[in-house]
């Protein structure tokens, strides 16, 4: 994502883990969410399928293995140079909450040590047509794997994965506009999909992109270069409701309210949809059309013990009226809404190489 989180949610998690009933509790602290699933790995985005099993993307934990700058392009340091092992995973969770795995031994790597080592893999899920794809962020010789590369998977019944459209190349062969140099992945830190009328639309926050992927012929084809009349603003959580929307992190230190949601219009336009929003990385559209923004950290100033907690779900009508639905959320990373009218969040969703450490929340949305 954007060099600046890699280092500053490893002392948010780190926090986490000091503050009683964050990492571990069965029950939260705030009554709006219940802890639905346990037992994650950095989990990410999440979707469900049509059987109504909620099936989840994990990080995983990264690994040791390394690539040299004889080999290809490394990613700058402090949060380079990467490491990565296979260890990242798709999850389904069923109504009870119990976890099993759907697909396993996918990329995962982590930044440097003296970044805190923070892990990015398999970043989001969608179905098309009954078919489950997975997006994978963690790959790439630049992220410490050879011979692998960020892309689109077909995952398949069995649990094997077929990739579908290289992105790593798609991108190597189509730069943006205005690219960040000091933060700039060669394979890029890919981390929102959706499925929209047969086809994927998936954001790259490092980037500035967001590309449209036809999943029966692997085509990408770019449909907004962000950077170049938006500028770095880091892109993350997609949405669609008749236009697409999007939301941006933002760079460190938090400044509240200073992000937004925008729309994207079909001329290809961006306008500004809604204001004042802090570290947005998560959006889904509920009933009436109305819009939940998953807010990460909302808290002013660098990442740490006081951002803990600070995570937030603020609902948004078409009207512009909006109303905080939930808080209490320590470095929430992506949201979605069930089939039983709720919103599920994938919570302390962003850390090292911790085993299980990341929740499921479950959010009743209020009448």
């Amino acid at each position: 994502m954007h060099r600046k989180l890699h280092v500053a949610v490893g002392a948010v998690l780190a926090a986490a883990a000091l503050v009683p009933g964050t990492a571990t509790a069965k029950k939260p602290a705030h009554p709006q969410w219940t802890v639905f699933a346990t037992g994650l790995n950095n989990p990410r985005g999440l979707t469900f399928g049509p059987n109504g099993d909620l099936y989840v993307a994990e990080g995983g934990l990264g690994g040791s293995a390394t690539t040299t700058s004889a080999q290809c392009t490394q990613v700058p340091a402090p949060i380079g140079p990467y490491s990565g092992g296979n260890t990242a995973r798709i999850s389904k969770i069923n109504r009870k909450g119990v976890r099993t795995t759907i697909a396993q031994g996918l990329p995962s790597d982590q930044t440097s040590q003296p970044s805190g080592s923070l892990v990015s893999g398999v970043a989001d899920v969608a179905f098309v047509r009954g078919r489950l794809y997975a997006l994978e962020s963690g790959a790439g010789c630049s992220h410490g794997l050879l011979g692998t590369n960020n892309s689109i998977l077909l995952v398949r019944p069995n649990g094997k994965t077929k990739e579908v459209a290289n992105l790593s190349d798609f991108e190597k062969a189509h730069p943006v506009a205005h690219p960040e140099p000091d933060d700039f992945e060669p394979d890029g830190t890919w981390y929102s999909m959706i499925s929209v009328r047969g086809d994927l639309y998936a954001v790259d926050p490092n980037h500035g992109e967001i590309d449209r992927i036809n999943p029966k012929t692997g085509e990408i084809t770019r449909v907004v270069d962000v950077s170049a009349t938006q500028g770095h603003i880091v892109p993350t959580a997609l949405a669609y409701d008749r236009n697409f929307y999007f939301g941006n992190l933002g760079t460190f230190p938090v400044v509240p309210g200073s992000e937004q949601v925008r729309k994207l219009t079909p001329s290809g336009k961006i306008k500004t949809w809604a204001d004042n929003l802090s570290t947005v990385l998560g959006l889904t559209f509920g009933p009436h059309h109305r819009l939940y923004v998953l807010e990460s950290m909302t808290k002013p100033g660098l990442p740490g013990p006081t951002q803990v907690g600070s995570g937030k779900v603020v609902q948004i009508d078409p009207s512009g009226k909006r109303k905080e639905i939930a808080s209490g959320l320590t470095t929430p990373t992506a949201m979605t809404l069930g089939p039983d009218g709720a919103l599920y969040v994938s919570n302390l969703g962003f850390g090292g190489p911790s085993p299980g450490a990341g929740q499921i929340v479950r959010i009743t949305i209020p009448r």
